[in-house]
């Protein structure tokens, strides 16, 4: 029924309306078994079946050594920051502090997504089997895929620059040539010794990029998800529009609601977010099976539509639950160390390559805010945009069908979605502006103490 009652795989164009894609979050999954964070694995199938319990013990011994660098490493420093704290150097105690607090929330990151790993694998499952990869067949049609890719080239961006601005810090002594660690922390021990450096540096090495993995791959996963889930509502929208087109396309009828057809005269701006409209090649659909009954097939158009709603409905709760905890202790993260960067930036030493670094970290810290605040934003305002695109179809022909579901479905349609931090405030760009505010504020105070 959703694809034109020929088959669930038709494609109405051939370039424009991609294949199905049967794994939406293939490059994640990899992502997140490669930074420590799946316990207990689905291993390959080629993977000897007498060997699935060793697989499955390196798998948690490879996630215990993720969790434990980054929390030595956060220790290490707690101890730096305490010890520069009698000599009232702003600057050296900004600078442990803020690394304090990046390695524990990669701590926190790792261990929050071991935890929540087989409800995301679970959740990401549900969205591979039941998302809608285009539209009702009708005279207009949008395709999903586009949001996939949206999404993809984004996570390959993301992680690459996440990885780019730590590693870019890690490697900095072997750039310039001098034996020293890139982490300047207390050890119990002459790091700097001959037996002990190797060792120390590869385990630094080693906890930078559990850093840019962690931070890269909390902000792709909420911005894949938020881009899938509009272009679910963009296939949802685009369905609304065409449903007196589907069901006369089903009737057997050659005219259409012409005016649904792409013009410059009649183009409306700002219909969707990640998806753009294309017409439909009606003659691939024009030998499907008939529906002589267009009340029915209007009707039963309907129903499909509510169960898309109600599917991405459920995805926007399950968003909600997994990044809720996480958001809440990401906010306070990055509102000390937006404020902290900024000081040490401002009142620091003007060396080149430290000066770089600051930067990136700076530019990192406010583009991820910026993440997950503008895609609460853009989920906000568009989901409850139903009503709009069921106007711009010929529903009122059809009104003695479906009589009472339109009203429940539209009153249904008004709540909107929203992320929250720990239930505490709503991810949108009210919060961008709080927090850049709480930092500055926090900002002031320490200039007036140095």
């Amino acid at each position: 029924q959703f694809h034109g009652n020929v088959d669930a795989d038709i494609r109405y164009d051939i370039s424009l309306d991609p294949a199905r894609e049967s794994n939406l979050f293939r490059l994640l999954m990899g992502l997140q078994l490669a930074m420590g964070t799946k316990p207990s694995p689905r291993l390959p199938k080629w993977w000897p079946k007498r060997l699935e319990m060793i697989g499955q013990v390196l798998a948690k011994v490879y996630c215990s050594m993720v969790i434990f660098t980054s929390l030595h490493l956060g220790v290490l420093f707690t101890k730096t920051t305490l010890d520069v704290l009698p000599t009232g150097e702003l600057q050296a105690i900004t600078d442990a502090l803020t690394m304090t607090i990046i390695y524990f929330f990669t701590g926190y990151g790792t261990i929050y997504w071991c935890l929540r790993s087989r409800r995301l694998l679970a959740y990401m499952e549900h969205m591979n089997r039941e998302y809608r990869h285009h539209s009702l067949a009708g005279v207009t049609f949008v395709s999903s895929h586009a949001a996939f890719r949206m999404s993809r080239n984004f996570t390959v961006v993301w992680i690459m620059s996440c990885l780019l601005g730590v590693i870019s810090w890690g490697v900095s002594p072997l750039m310039l040539g001098i034996r020293m660690l890139p982490l300047q922390c207390w050890y119990p021990f002459d790091a700097l010794g001959p037996i002990t450096y190797t060792a120390v540096y590869a385990t630094q090495l080693f906890g930078q990029i559990l850093v840019g993995m962690t931070f890269g791959f909390g902000g792709s996963l909420f911005v894949t998800l938020s881009l899938l889930l509009l272009g679910q509502f963009d296939v949802l929208y685009c369905s609304l529009k065409n449903l007196d087109a589907h069901a006369k396309l089903l009737g057997g009828e050659s005219v259409l609601q012409e005016e649904l057809l792409l013009r410059d005269s009649n183009r409306e701006l700002n219909q969707y977010v990640v998806l753009q409209e294309h017409p439909t090649d009606l003659l691939r659909l024009s030998a499907g099976r008939k529906c002589a009954d267009q009340g029915n097939a209007f009707h039963n158009a309907l129903v499909e539509c509510v169960r898309l709603h109600r599917f991405i409905l459920h995805c926007s709760q399950e968003l909600e639950n997994l990044f809720s905890p996480y958001c809440l202790v990401k906010s306070l993260q990055i509102t000390f160390q937006l404020c902290l960067l900024v000081f040490v930036g401002v009142s620091g030493t003007r060396e080149v390559l430290r000066i770089v670094n600051q930067l990136q970290y700076l530019g990192l810290t406010i583009f991820e805010l910026l993440m997950f605040t503008y895609c609460g934003e853009l989920l906000s305002r568009h989901s409850i945009r139903s009503g709009d695109a069921f106007w711009r179809g010929a529903w009122w022909k059809h009104a003695h069908f479906i009589r009472q579901d339109i009203l429940i479905f539209l009153v249904n349609s008004r709540r909107a979605v929203h992320v929250t931090a720990g239930k505490f405030y709503v991810m949108d760009v009210n919060r961008l502006r709080s927090v850049i505010t709480q930092a500055f504020s926090f900002l002031t105070l320490l200039q007036k103490l140095a």
